[in-house]
């Protein structure tokens, strides 16, 4: 069941969220940004479920009137009454998700979404509308939902959840109370990992220093051969300096047949990884995430450059935002993998 408690690492964040609904001063629309899967999502739905709860018998209804601050709100949901039931279940007619159509959240969905707001709630003492993938919204949305957050809606609150606050219109974001949520520190994410999925106490730390904080992710990975996979691009990595250009070609055309955008992503990631474990591995070992490669990083480093080896993860780095923005995966694959064929190693 969905609570607070039952979100890690997120201390600062979700004190900040209690203390709103501790003192029934809520903000029109809140803005949660930060990494995927280290809990936005759960902690907009047991903020919604915390704001209607009716099993805690904390909750004092001052008011029926348009300012939401006139309730005192428990700040922690009881996860068993029939509103909590309802939210947790997502068929609470006054919790409104709304989530991309295809790649982009338009505007006909934010148009749908001011209509309902025209009315009064159902049955909630607070209306939550979440916005998942805010990032997603295009100009037109973006330009219609900053009419309903100039326009605050009767007893309503939108929650957006974003990466980062560069992704939304300024003026959107200045309309919103921001909350920032951060990677899941990874003794706390292994620890959650050796509990939940009954890891031993190595497999859980590598799996979770490579999900970089992401409980979400740390389920991806658990659920791919990941350890297969990691070191399969690992090998093609290498193979690249003294690869021929048909070779790397065919590299790229094999990653961009994944079956997915997050797949190509994934693979990326662990390319990064591996260059950022062969720039550390000089200066502070204790710090590698692939520790069960422990010494293969420390020989393979002694042959590079770091600033090659920084011009190779800025150069992931950007083909992943490009894989983000959809552009077409082979092209983007070729052009990174010539880059990083052409960087020159220290043979000294």
């Amino acid at each position: 069941m969905p609570g607070f408690k039952s979100i890690i690492g997120q201390e600062r964040s979700i004190r900040f969220l209690t203390i709103l609904l501790q003192k029934g001063k809520i903000p029109n629309a809140l803005l949660f940004t930060g990494p995927e899967g280290v809990g936005k999502k759960m902690a907009a739905l047991s903020f919604a479920m915390a704001a209607n709860c009716a099993g805690m018998n904390k909750s004092k209804k001052k008011s029926s009137g348009q300012n939401i601050n006139d309730d005192i709100f428990p700040t922690e949901p009881c996860g068993t009454c029939k509103y909590c039931r309802k939210f947790d279940s997502g068929s609470h007619p006054d919790f409104i998700p709304i989530d991309p159509d295809g790649q982009v959240t338009k505007i006909a969905q934010i148009r749908e979404l001011r209509r309902i707001l025209s009315m009064k709630p159902f049955e909630a003492r607070l209306r939550v509308v979440v916005i998942s993938k805010a990032h997603t919204l295009n100009q037109e949305a973006s330009n219609a939902l900053l009419k309903v957050l100039e326009e605050p809606p009767y007893r309503t609150i939108l929650i957006l959840i974003t990466p980062q606050i560069s992704d939304l219109l300024s003026t959107i974001v200045s309309r919103c109370q921001h909350i920032r949520f951060h990677p899941i520190p990874v003794k706390l994410l292994a620890a959650e990992l050796k509990q939940d999925l009954a890891m031993d106490q190595k497999e859980a730390e590598l799996m979770a220093s490579m999900a970089n904080g992401s409980f979400s992710r740390a389920m991806v990975l658990k659920n791919s051969d990941w350890i297969f996979r990691r070191d399969w691009i690992i090998k093609e990595t290498e193979n690249m300096d003294t690869g021929s250009v048909a070779v790397i070609l065919a590299l790229a055309e094999k990653m961009s047949k994944s079956k997915d955008k997050e797949s190509i992503h994934d693979l990326l990631e662990m390319m990064k990884t591996w260059y950022r474990d062969l720039v550390i591995a000089k200066y502070d070992p204790d710090k590698i995430i692939n520790k069960d490669l422990m010494e293969n990083v420390r020989n393979v480093s002694q042959r590079y450059h770091q600033n090659t080896l920084m011009d190779r993860i800025s150069a992931v780095q950007q083909a992943q935002k490009e894989i983000d923005a959809n552009v077409n995966p082979r092209l983007v694959l070729e052009n990174l993998f010539l880059i990083l064929s052409e960087t020159t190693r220290d043979n000294d």
